[in-house]
């Protein structure tokens, strides 16, 4: 049992004399755990952010990626994207940090489930935002891979069927691979704000 619900157990068998001050006392525990997960969330995102923007980034400096990339026609795509995910990671990353820091300095129940709430939506928007760009960037690999390579190229033309359903599945198995991942790092996190959010709507009633 941790210290808030310590404080819970205390607050049913007390006196409503008491009540007032063990209400804040628990919005003190809610408010301080919600700016830890928030903070966690910060983290981890940054970390992601730096890991795959570096690896993107790297793969320009390679002569054997570029190489392989020219060969593909992936290399236009793969510049874009890769400009194209730093700006919006970066946005993600900022919108993070000011809902940390909102968190962080506020001072009302009310003002601290909107946070939460607000914070669990962009989250889900950054999870889905990246298994979108998983599978579209899969999928044009694949495509370049089929169209431009001239053994599987001469297959895919007498077997078209197989490689479709081939894509699909493969697609379909790398998106549930970052979706399991996501849901190890964030689902959690974002499990106990909403219980977070759940203990401060009884404080509010």
């Amino acid at each position: 049992m941790d210290e808030l619900d310590i404080l819970k157990k205390d607050w049913k068998n007390k006196d409503h004399s008491f009540n007032q001050i063990t209400e804040k006392e628990i919005y003190g525990m809610l408010h301080k755990r919600s700016s830890s997960i928030v903070k966690w969330i910060l983290i981890i995102s940054i970390c992601e952010f730096l890991i795959l923007r570096i690896l993107d980034i790297s793969s320009f400096f390679d002569k054997s990626s570029v190489k392989m990339m020219e060969k593909n026609h992936l290399y236009n795509f793969s510049l874009f994207l890769t400009i194209f995910n730093l700006i919006v990671f970066s946005g993600f990353i900022i919108y993070f940090y000011k809902n940390f820091k909102q968190i962080s300095t506020t001072s009302s129940v009310k003002k601290l489930m909107s946070d939460i709430l607000k914070t669990r939506k962009i989250v889900k928007y950054y999870i889905w935002y990246n298994l979108i760009l998983v599978s579209i960037t899969t999928f044009f690999v694949l495509n370049s891979f089929f169209k431009y390579n001239n053994e599987i190229n001469e297959l895919y033309e007498k077997f078209p069927s197989v490689f479709i359903i081939s894509s699909i599945v493969i697609i379909a198995f790398i998106v549930f691979v970052f979706w399991a991942i996501y849901k190890l790092l964030y689902g959690i996190l974002l499990r106990r704000l909403f219980n977070n959010y759940q203990e401060l709507k009884k404080l509010e009633i």
